[in-house]
């Protein structure tokens, strides 16, 4: 998988999932934008990233900030040319039972896993109709097509990104932008760091397999679209 010549925008690039993708978008030529709420992170990532001879923008953003996100679309595109991959990374769960959920929490998620989406993709879309299109790599997970206990607000949420990308899709196939959806099962991840749920986190897919997982949609040319992937861990398989 050769990435040279390609920029791609993550969110959540701190951390986690989007860290790792970063990393490897980096490895395999790519230069990168991360943006999360995390300066200090962020700042190691872009270091680790400019050891690997790659450019990087790295600028602390809030999701749910629309004048964030455009300070961040436009200062990629200034610094980097262009954005040719969205990696919407940036995400935060709470579990727990339904009846134990507030209304404060349930509209955090809902901020961050669902306006975040839309308003990183609105902006980037405007960005990438004008170089003849690209592709946004949204990651609902598992519980973006499936229900679990303790996660009502949570598979809410989710939810709402697999259907508002579904449309995306549909709304934006004419300025050439693709979209793929990405169903990890559990990832051992600092998600789980504050989870109260026991949960069994050998079991779970390690960070490098879903970055492989991003960079196998990213890799995709021609006519083929990667709509959809379902990566479950061994022990939740089917």
């Amino acid at each position: 998988m050769d990435f040279s010549g390609k920029v791609v925008l993550i969110t959540g690039g701190g951390r986690g999932i989007g860290r790792a993708a970063a990393l490897a978008f980096a490895r395999h030529g790519a230069d990168v934008a991360i943006g999360s709420r995390t300066g200090a992170e962020l700042e190691a990532v872009a270091a680790e990233i400019r050891r690997l001879g790659r450019r990087v923008v790295a600028l602390p953003t809030d999701t749910t900030r629309r004048e964030q996100v455009a300070t961040f679309v436009t200062t990629t595109v200034a610094e980097l040319g262009r954005i040719d991959v969205v990696v919407n990374a940036a995400g935060i769960g709470i579990l727990k039972p339904f009846q134990e959920l507030t209304e404060e929490e349930l509209d955090r998620m809902l901020a961050v896993n669902v306006r975040g989406v839309f308003t990183v993709t609105q902006l980037a879309a405007a960005e990438m109709a004008k170089t003849g299109g690209g592709l946004v790599i949204n990651i609902p997970g598992i519980l973006g097509r499936m229900a679990m206990m303790q996660a009502a607000g949570y598979c809410a949420s989710k939810f709402a990104v697999t259907g508002l990308t579904r449309a995306m899709a549909l709304d934006l196939k004419r300025s050439g932008i693709r979209f793929t959806l990405l169903h990890f099962g559990g990832v051992d991840s600092s998600f789980w760091d504050t989870i109260a749920m026991r949960v069994q986190r050998d079991k779970m897919l390690s960070l490098d397999e879903a970055a492989r997982a991003i960079l196998f949609a990213a890799s995709h040319t021609g006519n083929g679209v990667l709509n959809e992937l379902v990566l479950q861990p061994e022990s939740h398989q089917m």
